[in-house]
Formats: structure tokens, C-alpha cells, sequence
């Protein structure tokens, strides 16, 4: 049978033939964790010379019956040891681990099969051929994470098949949580850094901090002092009791996120709650930067969820995304293509210009900033002005600008804004609007032309200019949102 083979790029494409290419070595790690495997490539190269040859491969690359049974023969026929790493039991690879039981048991493979999630597995423990304390030790290893865990698990796994490792310097474990420098690794406190930097713990066991160590380099550069902070999950168990001394002791100014999800545990509080300062959320997309600029919704339906819907839940600042997954250059020596997130300089220079004015403006005496407040409007219906279904929207901005000039921000009272946004109209040079224009790109500008026509045909251009539904109460700017749709639309309602 002739059976071609062809790229996978992501799991709706994961049940495809795919040939990984990889010659046989001694070990073998397999999960479908790009974590686990990067961890496992630094523990390799920090042990070169020590260790056994190695390869290391995503399961998400062995789905099909196929591929499994290419990979066997191709690779793991000729290897002494075999450790894999699964989430989700058995069932989530059970053609790959049956096929793969036999050729252990049949050649006297050392085989390891391990669960990920760090819950016993008696099913992953019976398809395995080494002693239950082998597996505990391996497995403790793994949870721990690290290049120094990864290259004691690679010893351990060699050692149990008879092969020669040597010994392993190093702490071989983590803590949970705690604070992180680009060039120092763990450290013991913030030191009084005003923008904290808060990231997954397993970026840092799989030597996957790139994005991390960009944003906190960029904020530096620009005068700001950052520093990361890290944990399993912001709602793991202790962590915001450990924080919170640390930001009573030395308040932030802001706080870069680049977990995902909602923080919020099951009593309502994230572990920012008692933050008096902005809460910045970053996408760390899991696709390719081709297939984000390709697209027209940018960021895919998963990346949406939990980069940016759920984060906001807890009232967090979107900021944009800062990085990328995609494999780096094929390493030879283990012959293997790593998956990791890749920084994007101009992402992460935006953002941190983004939050960069936020600390600017929080320096700024509330009398000297300005704001505004753009009102919904329903498309042709003048009547619907900042219509909300059960708010009173104008009733609302008028208490925000008593609050604001409470505050002492130089804002004057609403009064009547019903009419006055029927009949007040601010007015936008064409001049302006066109050098304005002239910095976006030909492309957008292109697409504009022809989606809207010459901006003189614009519906709300009369004398030379836009005329638009707004007033200004002192340093407040209140207005309605233009109308989104062509005019021609209407008739006929």
C-alpha cells in the first residue's frame, strides 16, 4: 500500500498519516504536551554526553493507525526505553499504547507509561513493564518539571534499562509559585518592581518563557521595573495567600497577565482583588502568526475564549497578543522540531506602549486628563439613542460626570443630553481625517475605498468636514457612535 504523508498543523488535522521521520535512539519521550517535550529537550542538552540518544515526539503526530505503525517500525523498534506521558488515560491514544504494550513486551522494551494530570492510574500502570516504584519515581520527576527533573527522569528511565547515565547536579525541584527574572530564573522576592508579570509555572519548566522574558526586557527598556511572578494556575490553592503580603509590601502599579481563563475561584476574588492598579491581559496565541494574519476574527475561537473573554470576566484590560506557537528549527541531535511560543517584537512593543500611557496617565492630575464616552446608537433610529434594554444609558453618564467632577476631573455637569445629542454637532476637518488616514496601511485604506466610497460621499461629511453627534461637558466628550450601514438601506422601511 502506498500511503502518502503530509504536514499536520493542528488537531482538526491530527488524524492524518504523518510521518515523523525520526531514525531509532535508545530513549523515547512521547506526550502531547509541548511542555513535557521542551522540558525534556533542555534536560537532554543539559546532560549531553551523560545521557542515552534520545527522541522526543507530540502524540497529536500519531493519532492515525498509520502513523503509529510507521513510528514503531521506523523508530521505537529500535529503542531500549520508552516513557510516555498521557492526559486523559489510556483511551486518549489506545491504538498507539496497544501497539506499542506488544513491542515492549515482545523485545523487552523498558517501558513507562505515565498520566499527566497527577492522578494515579492503575490502567497506565498495568501497560507499563517497569516496577510500580520505578513508575512513582519517574512520574514525581515529571510533575516536578524543569530541565534538571527532565534530565533525572532521562537517567532514571536509561538506568532502568540497563544503560549508562550519568549523575544529575542540580535542584530537581520547582516551587509552586514565586518570583521570576529573565536573567536569574527564581528569585526570592519582586524587589519592589512596579509592574508584576504573572505566567503559567509550566512556561517555566518547559524552558518556554520566551514571551515572558520579552514583555518584562520591554517594560525595563522603557524605564518601568518589572518582574515575572508564576503559578500553576492563578486559582491554584495558596497562591493568593502567598501573594498578598507581597503586594500589600510593595504595591504594583499594573500587572501584565499571560495566564488564561477566568481567575475567579468559587467564592468570587482573584488573586488581585486588593490591586488598586490596572490588570493588563496578553494573548499567548496557540496558532501559528500566519494563520493569526490570515484571519479575519485574528484570534481563533479557543484563543478568543481564553485569552480574552473569560479574563475579562474578572475585569481585566485586554492589551492584544504577544507571541505565537510555532516549531523552531529541527534539532539534530534529537531529531525533533520543537513547538514553543515565539515572542512577536512588534506585538510586544505595542503592548507595552499600551500599558506604558496607562502608568503615564495614572501620573497625570486628574484635572489635567481627558475622557470620553461613546454611547451606543441603534442604525436609523434617532429615538434609540444610547439604547441599552432595561439601563438607562443617559442617566448614567450623567451620575459618571458628577462622580468624575467629584473627583476632581475638570468635567461639567450632563444636563439635558437627550436633546442636546439630537442637535449638538462637532465637526472633523477633512484634512484632518485624511492625514489621519495616511497612517494606516495602503491595504485598510484600500479596503475602506471601496466598502465606503471617496469620504466626501460619507453621509455625515457636509462643508468641508464630519459633523458628529457629541458634546463636550468640560474635558469629557460625550457622543453618539456614527451609523454603521448605508443610508440607502433604509428606504423602504
Amino acid at each position: 500500500m502506498h500511503v502518502v504523508f503530509r504536514e499536520s498543523h493542528g488537531l482538526e488535522e491530527a488524524e492524518t498519516p504523518f510521518d515523523p521521520g525520526q531514525d531509532p535512539a535508545e530513549l523515547v519521550v512521547l506526550s502531547f504536551s509541548d511542555s513535557d517535550l521542551g522540558a525534556f529537550a533542555a534536560g537532554w542538552h543539559r546532560g549531553k554526553g551523560r545521557l542515552p540518544s534520545l527522541r522526543l515526539q507530540n502524540l497529536v503526530a500519531l493519532k492515525h493507525p498509520v502513523s503509529v505503525d510507521t513510528y514503531i517500525e521506523a523508530t521505537l523498534s529500535g529503542a531500549k526505553a520508552v516513557l510516555v506521558r498521557l492526559i486523559g488515560g489510556a483511551a486518549y491514544w489506545a491504538y498507539g499504547l496497544a501497539s506499542l504494550q506488544d513491542l515492549a513486551r515482545r523485545k523487552g522494551i523498558a517501558l513507562a507509561v505515565l498520566p499527566a494530570d497527577g492522578r494515579p492510574d492503575a490502567a497506565l500502570e498495568a501497560a507499563s513493564t517497569l516496577p510500580v516504584s520505578t513508575l512513582h519515581r519517574l512520574a514525581a520527576l515529571c510533575d516536578a518539571g524543569g530541565a534538571v527533573a527532565a534530565q533525572a527522569a532521562l537517567a532514571q528511565l536509561a538506568l532502568a534499562a540497563g544503560l549508562y547515565a550519568g549523575p544529575v547536579p542540580g535542584d530537581k525541584s520547582m516551587p509552586d509559585w514565586g518570583f521570576y527574572d529573565p536573567a536569574r530564573g527564581v528569585v526570592s522576592g519582586a524587589e519592589g518592581a512596579s509592574v508584576l508579570v504573572s505566567f503559567y509555572r509550566s512556561y517555566l519548566t518547559a524552558a518556554d518563557t520566551g514571551p515572558v522574558d520579552a514583555v518584562i526586557t520591554a517594560l525595563r527598556d522603557q524605564g518601568v521595573s518589572a518582574m515575572g511572578v508564576f503559578a500553576p494556575s492563578l486559582k491554584a490553592a495558596g497562591f493568593a495567600a502567598w501573594l498578598a503580603p507581597h503586594l500589600r509590601a510593595a504595591p504594583p502599579r499594573a500587572i501584565v497577565n499571560l495566564t488564561a481563563f477566568s481567575a475567579k475561584a468559587e467564592d468570587g476574588a482573584t488573586p488581585f482583588d486588593d490591586c488598586d492598579c490596572p490588570v493588563f491581559q496578553l494573548a499567548l496565541s496557540t496558532a501559528r502568526r500566519r494563520d493569526w494574519a490570515a484571519a479575519d476574527r485574528g484570534l481563533s475561537p479557543a484563543d478568543l475564549a481564553m485569552h480574552v473573554v473569560l479574563p475579562e470576566v474578572d475585569g481585566r484590560l485586554f492589551a492584544g497578543v504577544v507571541s505565537f506557537k510555532s516549531p523552531g528549527k529541527r534539532d539534530p541531535d534529537l531529531q525533533f522540531s520543537r513547538f514553543a511560543h515565539r515572542a512577536d517584537a512588534g506585538r510586544v512593543a505595542a503592548v507595552v506602549a499600551k500599558v506604558r500611557a496607562w502608568l503615564t496617565l495614572a501620573e497625570t492630575d486628574a484635572a489635567q486628563r481627558k475622557l470620553a464616552l461613546v454611547l451606543s446608537t441603534y442604525p436609523g433610529k434617532a429615538h434609540q439613542l444610547a439604547h441599552a434594554v432595561g439601563l438607562d444609558a443617559l442617566a448614567s453618564v450623567a451620575d459618571v460626570l458628577t462622580d468624575l467632577a467629584a473627583a476632581g476631573y475638570a468635567v461639567t455637569p450632563a444636563g439635558a443630553l437627550a436633546p442636546a445629542l439630537l442637535s449638538d454637532r462637532l465637526s472633523w476637518p477633512l484634512a484632518a481625517y485624511l492625514a489621519a488616514l495616511e497612517t494606516l496601511p495602503q491595504s485598510l485604506r484600500d479596503d475602506l475605498h471601496a466598502a465606503w466610497g471617496a469620504p466626501e460621499a460619507d453621509p455625515a461629511f457636509a462643508n468641508g468636514g464630519f459633523h458628529f453627534a457629541a458634546q463636550r461637558n468640560g474635558a469629557a466628550l460625550v457622543a453618539l457612535q456614527p451609523e454603521r450601514r448605508d443610508d440607502s438601506l433604509r428606504e423602504g422601511e
